[in-house]
């Protein structure tokens, strides 16, 4: 892998993360940019303990841009974007309208690659493997920032989840603050910790999932399952069989073979529903240990937490939608319609060939 890092007109930092070694990037962007303003900012809510970021900036962003005016895709004669090279492996670049900045932390877009009709499913373990090395470096320079706690890497894909850019593409969040849903996982490791007299909670949890009926698919080095009280219709966790808190830890037998089991996984996601759906939207987002201290959660190190990918839906059926109403939305208690055994048969039955 090579990186190279630029500027864009404003100031914003972009990578280019390549396959090839030779490869030469000293494109200029000759857009005529102003500074990018931001006006994000982070509210704790003192009923709830969380945090809320307020970026009203956030309203003038791109929004379902036609092809042809894709902001993601490579600039060529005229036609300029966010990437000044008339070709790329994969990018990283700052967010023109980042939900966090400065103080508040920090926003990257990933384009995972230059073809804007591909979707991650279309790419080679080459190229798959390629984007995973450009998370796990991000993870590691995001969390060196003096504002960063916690790094998040994810995809949301398709309109179904709110998409407005059609480029097959990620993001990554730069927390200041452990999220809510990371710490609830601390509060579970460590009360089970102290009951168990010092057993892993993530070790718990895969040792009965691998003995279980919920598998997907399994390799030697990662292991793919939908959990027990699977909140989505159709739910899909991915776990590295060595427990590992971050990106930065997993080994060079399960870096390699990441890209074909995920790969596989995401092609299965998009035959749930049958061969003439459209692409099955999805949101997927690695759950990393926060790089900041954890006193608050009674004994727990970062090392006992595990890294994992959790991959879901919110198609329930053909053609209809799993919303968040009342009780999802308002308490926070999802109800499933699909029995995490019936999702895991049928991603079993899709397997592609």
């Amino acid at each position: 892998m090579k990186k190279t890092s630029t500027r864009l007109a404003d100031g914003r930092e972009l990578i280019y993360y390549d396959l090839r070694d030779d490869s030469v990037r000293d494109a200029t962007d000759r857009r005529p940019l102003d500074r990018t303003v931001t006006t994000s900012e982070i509210r704790r809510d003192p009923l709830l303990g969380d945090a809320v970021a307020i970026a009203s900036h956030r309203q003038g962003r791109t929004y379902h841009p036609p092809a042809d005016e894709c902001p993601l895709c490579p600039s060529e004669g005229d036609r300029l974007s966010e990437i000044p090279d008339s070709s790329y492996d994969v990018v990283v670049f700052e967010n023109r309208f980042p939900s966090l900045a400065g103080d508040s932390g920090r926003c990257e877009v990933v384009c995972f690659t230059s073809d804007h009709n591909a979707s991650f499913a279309d790419l080679t373990e080459e190229q798959a493997g390629l984007v995973l090395e450009a998370w796990t470096d991000r993870t590691s320079e995001l969390s060196h920032l003096p504002a960063v706690e916690q790094v998040f890497c994810f995809e949301n894909r398709g309109a179904e989840i709110g998409v407005t850019l059609g480029h097959p593409h990620g993001q990554i969040y730069a927390y200041p603050f452990t999220t809510p849903r990371t710490a609830l996982m601390l509060r579970s490791a460590a009360t089970h910790k102290e009951m168990t007299g010092g057993e892993n909670l993530f070790d718990a949890v895969l040792e009965r999932e691998l003995a279980g009926e919920r598998v997907v698919l399994e390799g030697e080095h990662w292991v793919a399952f939908v959990p027990y009280a699977a909140h989505w219709p159709y739910e899909v966790h991915l776990y590295p069989k060595r427990r590992v808190p971050d990106l930065l830890g997993l080994d060079e037998g399960a870096r390699t073979e990441f890209p074909k089991v995920y790969l596989e996984l995401l092609r299965r996601f998009d035959r749930i529903f049958g061969e003439n759906e459209p692409p099955t939207p999805y949101i997927a987002a690695w759950h990393q240990a926060p790089f900041g201290a954890l006193e608050e959660f009674d004994g727990v190190v970062r090392e006992d937490l595990a890294l994992h990918l959790e991959l879901f839906t919110i198609r329930r059926t053909s053609g209809k939608l799993k919303f968040l109403a009342g009780s999802e939305s308002g308490m926070n208690v999802f109800i499933n319609d699909v029995p995490p055994e019936r999702a895991a048969e049928r991603l079993r039955e899709v397997a592609s060939s």
